[in-house]
């Protein structure tokens, strides 16, 4: 493998600002969240050492679509299974808001009542990182999505359950860097964050 897996979270919502879960709802950036978006450009470019990146995918969702354009990253597909965890009921809603009716919930530890389980989401991430890894020969792989699925993706690189995405933060927008050291998979950088 000579390339790497770059994730770049989408830059700042409305509904990210104010921590409301956002899985299919096409939430648009704000202000700031576009010009987090901008300065995340420069930093990838100096992650992918000045070269462009073999692929790069985006979520469905218009949020990383314009996060990807905003910085630079312009050739580029959209992957639908890139879309974020799907919250079903929760949707719209704050973990302080659903802990009220179902205490110590979080989406790592209990069902999402009409959304996806974590079984669902790692699967969609084996499968998105399957067919990465078969780019990765031809060189670096940008994935631009969300903050949960981002965190799968980079338990399932390591080996981990998609539940263990809880170890891993991801603010928006931030990077992440996902390689291998002498073929074993490692998380080279995680949540590197923007500064517009």
């Amino acid at each position: 493998m000579t390339g790497r897996l770059l994730l770049l979270r989408h830059g700042e919502t409305e509904w990210s600002r104010t921590q409301r879960h956002t899985g299919r709802t096409d939430v648009p950036l704000t202000a700031h969240g576009r010009d987090l978006a901008r300065a995340a450009g420069p930093i990838g470019a100096r992650l992918l050492g000045g070269r462009s990146p073999a692929l790069v995918l985006t979520s469905p969702r218009q949020r990383a679509a314009d996060t990807a354009e905003l910085a630079g990253l312009t050739d580029r597909r959209v992957d639908e299974r890139l879309a974020e965890w799907d919250y079903g009921e929760y949707e719209g809603v704050t973990t302080n808001e659903i802990r009220a009716a179902v205490p110590g919930w979080t989406v790592w530890t209990h069902p999402c009542p009409g959304g996806e389980t974590a079984d669902q989401v790692q699967d969609r991430a084996d499968a998105v990182l399957r067919d990465a890894r078969g780019t990765l020969a031809a060189g670096d792989v940008v994935l631009v999505g969300h903050g949960h699925f981002s965190r799968v993706l980079t338990a399932r690189w390591i080996g981990l359950p998609a539940v263990e995405g809880v170890r891993f933060a991801m603010d928006a927008p931030a990077w992440a860097v996902l390689g291998e050291e002498r073929g074993v998979p490692q998380v080279a950088h995680a949540n590197l964050p923007v500064d517009p």
